[in-house]
This record gives structure tokens, C-alpha cells and sequence, in this order.
């Protein structure tokens, strides 16, 4: 079912990484330094997925949707910030298949780029300590641009700048808005089975196809 293309679009949390407990880690430490209740890393799996913002209004309020007080919310995000600069990649780690996947995307002459809605001051720091910036041509983060994903701009503007058309382009997430940004874009998505979705199954959001391990790659392409 899937077309092979000449570039593959890849994201980060949930995808190539599991930065959950960094994250849950830094949630946790603001959350003491408000004089609030810590949650513990398995709740925050369920927020992480949308920046990092969104993460830090939804723990400041123990839920996914919803909105907390502004002054809170302008106290607590400034404090998550310094303790993510710090603590970025300490705890991340590459999903298993990860590094075979890319290396086997690399080999076979598939142009590679990132795209990520993570900020580029936490983006190509983590990609660098797990070994995996310089296999991407193009790293587009969550500040690159004025839009990022679910919009196609991210897809777009790295299709133009890799040059490749975007019926030649695939990409690879593990979230409904992966799969928006891409259907959006006019890209192929393949959506990782283990990512960040709020607890629902990516299936429900009907990619092109769904695996369990970057491995996969080398026989449904």
C-alpha cells in the first residue's frame, strides 16, 4: 500500500524518542517548586504530544483539556523551562529499532529530515546527545516556522527544501497530528505504534500504515 518515496519526514517524541521521563521529571520538580502536588511519570505520558507549553497547562491543571489560571501558568512555565534546559536528554532514550531504522533509510539514499514541534533550543541538543542530528538534511522544530504541525507548513517547507515533491514524500509520527499535518501536505504516513496519541490507538486516525518498530521500514518500503 505504500509508495516508495524520495524523502522521509521523521518526528521526535514518540517516534525516535521516549522523552517522557524528562519530562515527567521537569513537570514534577515545578509542580514541588509551586507548592503543588507531583503526578508521577505515567500520568504525564497521557499530555506530552504537544509542545511543551500545552504540557505545562495541562499538569498545572491535572488534565488534558482545559485551561489554568494565566498567573499560574506565567509562574509555572519559566520554571519548567530552566529545569528542561538542564534536564533535556538525561533520562530520553532512542525507541528500540530506532537507530536501524535511520541507518537503514540513510543507506538505501532516502533523503532525511526531522520535523518537530519541539522547540529547536531543546530540539537539536537531544538529537546531538542520542546520536541522531546528522543524519537529517533538515531539522525543522516547533519555532522554525510561524505554523507547526497539525499544519502542513512544516512538511511543505521541508519538502521545497530538500526538494522533492510531496507526492514523493513520506512521513513517519505517532499522533493524530502527524497524521493531519501529512494528509494536509499531501504526504504517505506511517504512524509508530508505541508514540504519544493521549492514550488512543493511532489506528483510530487511519494512517497508511501502522508499525511496532522502525525495523519494519525495510519491508513495507
Amino acid at each position: 500500500m505504500i509508495r516508495k518515496p524520495k524523502m522521509v519526514l521523521i518526528d521526535v517524541d514518540g517516534t525516535l524518542v521516549d522523552s517522557v521521563p524528562d519530562l515527567a521529571y521537569c513537570v514534577d520538580e515545578m509542580l514541588k517548586q509551586l507548592g503543588m502536588t507531583p503526578y508521577g511519570e505515567g500520568e504525564v505520558r497521557h499530555w506530552v504530544g504537544n509542545g511543551v507549553e500545552r504540557l505545562v497547562r495541562r499538569a498545572l491543571i491535572g488534565q488534558l483539556e482545559g485551561e489554568p489560571d494565566e498567573e499560574l501558568f506565567n509562574k509555572g512555565y519559566p520554571i519548567f523551562m530552566e529545569l528542561y534546559k538542564e534536564n533535556t536528554s538525561k533520562r530520553s532514550c532512542l525507541y528500540p529499532g530506532v537507530k536501524e531504522g535511520v541507518e537503514y533509510l540513510k543507506a538505501s539514499g532516502y533523503k532525511l529530515g526531522c520535523v518537530t514541534n519541539k522547540a529547536a533550543e531543546f530540539t537539536h541538543p537531544l538529537l546531538k546527545d542520542l546520536g541522531l542530528f546528522d543524519y537529517f538534511e533538515s531539522v525543522v522544530s516547533g519555532d522554525t516556522l510561524e505554523k507547526k504541525k497539525p499544519d502542513p507548513m512544516p512538511l511543505l517547507y521541508s519538502a521545497e527544501k530538500l526538494g522533492v515533491a510531496a507526492e514523493d514524500s513520506l512521513m513517519l509520527g505517532d499522533s493524530i497530528s502527524d497524521v493531519k499535518a501529512a494528509r494536509a501536505a499531501g504526504f504517505q504516513i506511517i504512524c509508530m505504534s508505541y508514540g504519544y496519541n493521549h492514550g488512543v490507538d493511532i489506528r483510530e486516525a487511519n494512517p497508511d500504515a501502522v508499525i511496532d518498530s522502525m525495523v519494519e521500514l525495510k519491508e513495507l518500503l
